[in-house]
């Protein structure tokens, strides 16, 4: 990483300038910054004020015992950084990967909404993620249906419990993928049941965003049917929150290859999302950078229409993060036709690299970004699950390390000065 820290120096501050030698000049213009919206419209500058300032900070709002990630210590000192930095917009802060009866708990809930309330008596104006993920297992059986979701869909009121046989895909496609999970079937009506009952239940406890994860993954039968399932999940979770959510409103968004969803000129999500998507440099050990048409990277790629709230777009506004799923077999090789970042996902390698490396990159992915496709922008990392290899994990955490924080990776000062300069 030596050379993108010399190069960083040279082009102030954007890193791998050896690698483009185009005018670094941010193309994006500044946001006249207003974090205000209400009824289901977000205005388009409200919306990139918000993605502007987002990190992703896993499973802040759970609490002990319904972690999917592990043990997460010192949580205080994540909540002192999100107010240092000025964080809006907190990502995938709620959720569960699988074991979907933790929903059983009414803590897991009511502590959730407890934080977000505490939360808002100093910023109210902060966005809290949840995440529906493309996952389910036999688990959803020991969840009751509420009879409010029978009649959100039109169906009769019964007492029974969700239904696993009922959300699968009914040629098998995703069945079995997750070991005891499998895919949900969007177009499946159960799918969506359950799906709305949770989106409701978060945007009770305060949630006003939703990430919904490989939504492209869960549509095998619905792409070919217009996306008729997520059109009508997302209608109703959409008029739901008219009164269930704080602001009468909740931002959907999910991780999709195609760069967005439109049916009819119309973009089914408020904004896409995506892994960051970073390059192996060949040659320079554990080096990485951004490239347009890198394998699935969607940089200069969204689709554009009119969005949920009515505005028009050439393309969708978006964001990219950096990813978790593992190791490969081989870490520390590089291998440019994979996922892979030298066999580590990108939460690991960043994880791995020297602080002063670390800081550079973050530096220069934002500024490439903003230059590249002022259409997107970089969701800073502040908290997620890093694997170690043999079933060993930990968190990154980008706090300040200090004598009452020894688990920082000291990224909080730099993601501070990006976005104030921005």
């Amino acid at each position: 990483m030596k050379t993108i820290l010399l190069c960083a120096l040279a082009c102030l501050g954007f890193a791998a300038c050896k690698k483009d030698k185009t005018d670094n000049t941010p193309q994006r213009p500044p946001l006249e910054r207003s974090y205000a919206f209400s009824n289901g419209v977000v205005s388009r500058n409200v919306l990139e004020s918000y993605l502007s300032r987002a990190i992703t900070m896993a499973e802040l709002l759970n609490s002990d015992g319904v972690y999917s990630d592990g043990p997460y210590p010192e949580k205080n000192d994540d909540w002192r950084m999100l107010s240092n930095i000025g964080a809006k917009f907190v990502g995938r802060a709620l959720y569960t990967w699988a074991v979907e009866s933790r929903y059983n708990d009414p803590a897991f809930l009511s502590n959730a909404k407890a934080m977000i309330d505490q939360a808002h008596q100093t910023d109210a104006d902060l966005v809290f993620q949840g995440a529906i993920f493309e996952i389910i297992t036999p688990d959803v059986n020991n969840l009751a249906v509420p009879a409010w979701a029978f009649e959100a869909f039109g169906l009769p009121v019964e007492t029974r419990n969700f239904r696993y046989d009922d959300m699968i895909n009914l040629s098998g496609n995703g069945v079995g993928l997750w070991g005891n999970g499998s895919v949900p079937d969007i177009s499946r009506t159960e799918t969506q049941l359950y799906f709305y009952h949770l989106a409701r239940r978060f945007m009770e406890a305060g949630i006003e965003a939703i990430h919904f994860g490989q939504v492209e993954l869960m549509a095998m039968a619905d792409a070919g049917n217009n996306y008729a399932g997520w059109s009508n999940l997302l209608g109703k979770i959409r008029n739901t929150a008219k009164t269930a959510a704080r602001r009468g409103t909740v931002l959907c968004d999910g991780h999709m290859p195609s760069a967005g969803i439109v049916v009819d000129g119309k973009l089914l999500f408020d904004f896409v999302s995506f892994p960051l998507r970073a390059k192996e440099i060949g040659g320079e050990p554990m080096q990485a950078e951004l490239k347009k048409f890198y394998l699935d990277a969607i940089y200069g790629l969204t689709r554009g229409g009119i969005t949920p709230s009515g505005w028009s777009c050439d393309a969708s506004p978006y964001i990219v993060e950096f990813d978790n799923f593992g190791m490969s077999n081989n870490p520390g090789v590089a291998n440019i036709t994979d996922h892979f970042l030298w066999g580590y996902d990108e939460i690991g390698w960043l994880y791995r690299q020297p602080t002063e490396e670390a800081n550079a990159f973050l530096e220069y992915a934002d500024a490439w970004i903003a230059r590249v496709d002022p259409n997107g922008y970089l969701q800073m990392p502040g908290s997620r699950v890093v694997a170690l290899g043999e079933g060993q994990i930990t968190r990154y955490r980008a706090n300040t390390q200090s004598a009452t924080f020894p688990l920082g990776k000291n990224q909080e000062t730099t993601i501070k000065q990006i976005w104030t300069n921005q």
